[in-house]
Order: C-alpha cells, then structure tokens, then sequence
C-alpha cells in the first residue's frame, strides 16, 4: 500500500459551520416534534378519543367519490378551515403534517443573527427572503392551474 492510497483511506474530520450546526439540530426537534404529533393525532382518530368528521369505516367509501362530491358529504373544510375543526381527529393529523412542512422557518430564522455576526448579510437576507416565500406560500394567495 503506497502514501496516496494509505491517506485516502484514512476518514478526515469534517467540521461544520455553527450555522449547520444549530439549522440541523432544530431541524432534528422540529421533524421528531411533527412524527410525534403525527403519530398520536392519528392513535386519537383510530382509536375514537376525539370524535372524527369522517369515521375510519367510512373513508373507503368517500375515498372513491370525486372532491366535489366528498366535501359535499363530509362537509370537509377547504383551505386553511380546517384549523377551526382541530378538535376533530381526522383534522388532527394536519396539525402535524403543518409542523414538518413548516419546521424550516425556525431553523432559517435562527440562523439569520449567526449569519449577520460573521458579517454575511447576504446570507442573512436569503434566509429572510426564504421565510418569506414560505410563509407567503401557505397563505394560498397564489395558485396555479386549478
């Protein structure tokens, strides 16, 4: 085994920005935070502990009926309406789907003053920017093709 071969083998250290560091640590808590509350909404709706819109022995049957016809049925809320039935638990589980679509917001705004104090404005700001798309982009203002 010649030098060149010996020093690729050998794993070197990788280190991280502190920016890394602490994006994938909130990251971490917020994916584990949606899963469990993923989990435990849908244990409440299986299981019966809060009342659902729609029963679990009836899904197969709505499942098979168009949008339009099934939000008929069930009175399902568009859009953000469901949040005013949370208490349901077929509603529930979206309370979690929520957190993990969302839990880049925190970890994008914790980074922003790291970012600022190393000098890095740009970076600062496309952290910001991105927030923003986000948070623009849940309220449903913009569309396409529907």
């Amino acid at each position: 085994m010649d030098v060149n071969t010996a020093a690729a083998a050998t794993p070197q250290p990788v280190t991280q920005s502190a920016e890394q560091l602490r994006y994938a640590k909130l990251l971490e808590w917020g994916a584990r935070a949606g899963m469990a509350l993923l989990a435990v909404s849908f244990a409440a709706y299986v299981l019966g502990w809060l009342p659902a819109l729609v029963p679990p022995a009836e899904l197969p049957r709505m499942w098979s009926q168009p949008v339009g016809a099934y939000l008929q049925a069930t009175g399902a809320p568009t859009g953000w309406g469901w949040v005013t039935m949370i208490g349901r638990g077929d509603m529930a589980g979206l309370a979690g789907i929520v957190l993990l679509a969302s839990c880049s917001v925190p970890c994008l705004l914790a980074v922003v003053p790291l970012a600022r104090a190393r000098g890095d404005r740009r970076f600062a700001w496309l952290c910001v920017a991105e927030v923003a798309v986000i948070a623009l982009a849940a309220t449903g203002w913009i569309t396409a093709g529907h």
